[in-house]
């Protein structure tokens, strides 16, 4: 049985004693992801140097985890630099080269449609017809109408009505079909196939948001989400490089791997088992016994601390909040975890030895004709595939061959993630074999998925504004702990950063560096005067 240890180092007041003896604070990062790494940057090059970071996995990155095949990349988690206009991640990009090889097809200016926008997107129907280019044309355009509609009721502070159930999926469904059966241009089969693929676009949303369904995402919060201008770039030699770049210059012996954290102590309370050990431990310094923080890690060790960067996924807040903080977090706290909403999307990638696609599909969409009129988005277990909204063909096929990335998200991904590859490859190749018409479509050669929901040290892709929710639910969040500010409780103890943390880019990488940059620049502001 491991025997339960603390650390000796010295972390008493950082407000009194420490301050006064010029002692440097302690300060523990938990997760080697884009929040945990930037902060540990900012830090450390304002002249912190006691900074550890704990990171459960057994490598650095967090959401952003780029595989290599062969000579190509391929993206399991974070794959779009969203914007360029003042963005973080760009400018760090573009700053050491990593955008050199990016083609135009990888470069996008506007909504974008989740991967490539070369070429044109091929809407397939069940029974393997592909639905005319006009008719494609004119519903998107009728569709991103109404999705603008979505975004004025945060943005202009429109009311929202109760027959939407302050719902996008609500409302954009309602209007979209009210619209398309008012149409009087259109044949009654026309219209069938538009009813249809309202359902698609909202699959494709809600990959895009990482909801199970749209309708699960609020609509008078909506617009509050901020696009920043400029185009949208991938980056070919990998995301990855990006994480690589913020852990630069941060020394190797401040990362910790394969370091699960099991209970945050703080505000001093801590447990018994601490004193006993504490009590059984000659060398630990006196001061240790009272320190602010005591980081439980899974392995038995306790690690004192002044200040605490929590960069854990919402998705595991959701599931560990009540084992993770002792003594437990205040009620709005808990509250703004559970009303922000949280779920999975995953990638499939297919190879093939040829494109079966012709040159100019850049995807192929999958209409369900059945699902004209239907409301929900939720499928029995054995249908998990309909869920699957579409494979887009990766650009150019000189560097990543012939490959489609398929897309799926909610409940129905955690299904997926359930299967095997040989399960999952065969579902996918008969689905577009349906859907083509084409039925002499091979097997793919090789699979490689995603599986974010499953995984317990993430459980879910990223965060989005739930029915119920709100901006100020994700200031709440970010509050660090304890709220209550007084000469005897020193501030700022348990700080949160990530992505679900940014109120205006929740989502994005760029919202996940900025926050980690935030909770950084607290420390640095309290500290001046020793930093000076």
């Amino acid at each position: 049985m491991q025997s339960c240890e603390i650390s000796a180092d010295s972390t008493d007041d950082p407000l009194s004693s420490g301050l006064r003896r010029k002692r440097q604070p302690r300060i523990v990062v938990i997760g080697a992801g884009l929040a945990g790494l930037s902060a540990a940057k900012a830090l450390l090059e304002s002249g912190f140097t006691d900074v550890t970071v704990l990171e459960a996995t057994d490598r650095i990155g967090g959401r952003v985890q780029s595989v290599q095949l062969g000579h190509a990349t391929f993206e399991l988690g974070a794959t779009w630099i969203h914007g360029s206009h003042g963005n973080p991640v760009y400018h760090l990009a573009e700053d050491n080269g990593l955008l050199e090889e990016t083609t135009d097809s990888e470069r996008s200016v506007g909504r974008i449609s989740l991967y490539s926008k070369n070429g044109v997107a091929y809407h397939l129907t069940n029974s393997g017809q592909r639905i005319p280019k006009d008719v494609v044309e004119e519903f998107s355009d009728l569709y991103n109408e109404v999705y603008n509609l979505t975004q004025e009721f945060f943005q202009r502070g429109k009311p929202v009505n109760a027959e939407s159930q302050n719902s996008v999926g609500v409302f954009t469904r309602d209007v979209v079909r009210k619209r398309v059966k008012a149409d009087p241009d259109d044949t009654e089969a026309v219209k069938r196939l538009k009813l249809a693929m309202i359902q698609q676009y909202l699959k494709v949303e809600s990959c895009e948001s990482s909801s199970h369904s749209m309708d699960e995402v609020s609509l008078s919060e909506f617009g509050e989400w901020t696009e920043i201008p400029g185009a949208h770039h991938v980056i070919p030699c990998g995301f990855i490089k990006i994480v690589e770049l913020l852990a630069r210059s941060i020394p190797k012996s401040v990362i910790q791997l394969r370091k699960p954290v099991k209970c945050i102590h703080w505000n001093q309370s801590v447990s018994k088992e601490i004193e006993r050990v504490a009590d059984h431990n000659s060398d630990l310094p006196e001061e240790n016994k009272a320190s602010n923080v005591f980081v439980e890690c899974e392995d038995c060790e306790f690690i004192p601390a002044d200040h605490v960067i929590v960069t854990v996924s919402l998705g595991v807040l959701k599931k560990r909040h009540e084992s993770l903080f002792h003594p437990r977090l205040p009620e709005d706290k808990v509250m703004a975890i559970e009303k922000l909403g949280i779920n999975t999307t995953d990638k499939i990638f297919l190879e093939f030895e040829e494109p079966f696609w012709s040159s100019e599909c850049n995807s192929i969409q999958f209409v369900w004709e059945d699902e004209a009129e239907s409301e929900s988005l939720t499928y029995p277990e054995e249908l998990w595939y309909k869920k699957i909204c579409s494979f887009d063909v990766l650009y150019p096929p000189e560097r990543y061959g012939h490959v489609l990335s398929g897309w799926i998200c909610g409940e129905e991904a955690l299904i997926m993630e359930k299967c095997d590859d040989e399960t999952v490859a065969e579902t996918c190749t008969e689905m577009l074999r349906k859907f083509t018409g084409n039925p002499n479509i091979p097997k793919p050669r090789r699979i490689l998925r995603s599986s974010w929901g499953s995984n317990p040290h993430f459980r879910g892709s990223y965060s989005y504004t739930q029915v119920g929710s709100s901006g100020a639910d994700v200031e709440k969040l970010a509050k660090p702990l304890p709220y209550a500010e007084s000469s005897k409780t020193p501030p700022m103890q348990v700080m949160f950063s990530g992505e679900a943390t940014h109120r205006k880019y929740y989502s994005t990488t760029h919202g996940a560096v900025l926050s980690g940059q935030r909770e950084a620049a607290r420390l640095i502001e309290m500290y001046q005067e020793l930093l000076q």
